[in-house]
């Protein structure tokens, strides 16, 4: 789009990566003379705006300096040596697989830095808050912007800790939506501390086997290096090397993703986290994963991802379908169900859309799971803002009390609010012209068509049940928009604030982006397909 030399795409890529971290250390130091503001708090939490507002800058113009005619290359690339006696370097660079998650991460970290700027989430010293957020977003950025194995896997850890101190102490009510016995300061406390750790702890494990897949890969190949490890394609592995890698690493992604059953974790922490904590959990950290497969396990260990191809694709339709039935569960009158809750679970359904594309191996599957992940993210972190804002309005998020006779009536109380709610159902729903539909709809055409030596009698299987959960997602989602958004407006109750300023600011970009790549796939997919198509044939444009 314009013309950038490539040693500053080098430097727009370093900064995107450790801009952050240096925000993160400044947000320690006094606010300079004249940028206090009315007290510290603010001075901080605008630095946070301000840090990412940057960052984002840097990633919008990093994309109009990207080579669009050439996306399967690998572009501002640095690669320098770090450790010399293990062949482990630091090399960075973006093709047209990981610049839409690099933009997606920098703008779904300002809405959510400009989201607390308004309303900062209960907890401790804002300054730790924003250092946190800004070490989450770097971690986040090298994730897909390394191209070593050892450094990805760092930072691949990276966010760990500043997610879990999000929840623990910033968080809320883990079991508000199970039992009112849990009401309560301390048991509060509690419950979010235990979704904490029960995160880190899932996440941890599946780490720790995930290293060793790469430490294998990375020993017996005799390099790290991500790009030449996809160029060889796995030639210079024998099979039961990628087998063996395969499994190990895919425990390490897929409890990430998260992929069923490895996914207990995951409601809770989201029933816990602050707003900003489960909108860039849901939008950017489950991404990790998936794009983990995307870029390590496919063209580093195709034999390998052969070989579990179709388990993956199994455990992936049944996440679909589980997903689904537990959101019906919790949409279900006199279960108490609390609606970050059901968005949580949502998330397994629609991210075992994005496992089926990756399991069918083929350009089409790989592209709508691509896609797919850029979808949940903008659709999910729009949801889990507006059920954020629900239940500051409301004091809780608990459906049977939104909807009971002096529930929420949205369309009646705040109009905008509802029909944001409604948009972002139905979005999510993969409605035709928005951006859930085209992820889908890919991924079952892959697994209609698998690769080659797949059997495509059980993708059409997996296909079918997929195609099944499509209309669980429809079913549940219905229900929680006419539970909420309809019914008589509450009389005798104080009024309800509408949509305020600052949440428009936060929220229409999504909406924007939402119907954008509904209706013009192609701005994403002119992106990846290159990109993919050399990814499957080993380096090979």
């Amino acid at each position: 789009m314009i013309d950038i030399s490539e040693s500053v795409m080098q430097f727009l890529l370093a900064l995107i990566v450790v801009g952050p971290l240096v925000g993160a250390a400044a947000a320690f130091l006094p606010a300079p003379p004249g940028l206090k503001g009315k007290n510290p708090d603010q001075a901080v939490l605008r630095h946070g705006v301000v840090v990412t507002g940057v960052v984002l800058l840097a990633a919008i113009v990093l994309v109009l300096g990207f080579d669009h005619s050439r996306p399967a290359r690998m572009q501002a690339t640095t690669n320098l040596h770090w450790i010399p006696a293990l062949d482990i370097r630091i090399h960075l660079g973006v093709d047209g697989i990981s610049l839409p998650l690099l933009v997606l991460t920098a703008l779904l970290t300002f809405l959510c830095a400009l989201h607390s700027y308004f309303k900062m989430p209960a907890g401790p010293s804002p300054k730790a808050f924003v250092a946190l957020l800004l070490v989450l977003e770097s971690g986040t950025f090298a994730t897909f912007a390394v191209l070593d194995l050892i450094l990805f896997f760092l930072a691949f850890e990276m966010v760990l800790i500043p997610m879990y101190f999000l929840i623990a102490r910033w968080g809320g009510e883990a079991g508000a939506a199970r039992s009112a016995s849990t009401r309560g300061g301390g048991r509060a406390a509690g419950g979010r501390t235990r979704a904490a750790w029960k995160f880190i702890l899932y996440t941890l494990l599946g780490s720790v086997v995930m290293l060793l897949g790469l430490l294998l890969i990375g020993l017996k190949s005799g390099t790290f290096d991500m790009v030449a490890l996809a160029t060889d394609n796995g030639r210079g592995l024998t099979t039961s090397v990628q087998v063996t890698a395969v499994l190990a690493i895919a425990v390490g992604l897929a409890v990430k993703t998260p992929m069923w059953p490895l996914h207990s974790w995951l409601p809770d922490a989201h029933t816990a986290a602050p707003t900003v904590g489960s909108v860039l959990l849901a939008g950017v950290l489950l991404k990790m994963g998936t794009y983990g497969f995307v870029r390590i396990a496919l063209p580093i260990a195709p034999e390998g991802m052969h070989t579990f191809a179709p388990y993956l694709a199994a455990f992936a339709v049944v996440g679909i379908v589980y997903g689904s039935l537990a959101c019906l569960s919790l949409a279900r009158k006199g279960n108490n169900g609390d609606l970050k809750r059901l968005i949580a679970y949502s998330s397994v359904g629609h991210m075992g859309f994005v496992l089926l594309g990756i399991a069918s191996m083929t350009p089409t599957g790989v592209n709508g799971a691509l896609f797919a992940n850029i979808a949940h993210g903008l659709i999910t972190g729009l949801l889990f803002f507006l059920v954020g804002a629900l239940k500051d309005r409301y004091g809780t998020a608990d459906l049977d009390t939104l909807a009971g006779a002096t529930g929420a009536a949205l369309y009646g109380s705040a109009p905008r609010f509802g029909a944001l709610l409604a948009f972002g159902a139905v979005a999510s729903l993969g409605l035709p012209g928005l951006a859930g539909f085209w992820g889908e709809m890919l991924t079952m055409f892959g697994a209609f068509d698998p690769a080659e030596g797949l059997s495509r009698p059980a993708f059409l299987t997996f296909m079918a049940v997929a195609g099944f959960g499509t209309l669980l997602t429809a079913a549940y989602l219905l229900i929680v928009v006419r539970r909420v958004c309809m019914g008589e407006r509450r009389t005798n109750a104080e009024p309800v604030a509408d949509v305020q300023g600052h949440e428009f600011a936060a929220w229409t970009p999504l909406v924007a982006l939402t119907v954008l790549a509904g209706l013009w796939p192609a701005v994403l997919l002119g992106l990846t397909d290159p990109a993919v198509q050399k990814l499957l044939a080993g380096g090979k444009s």
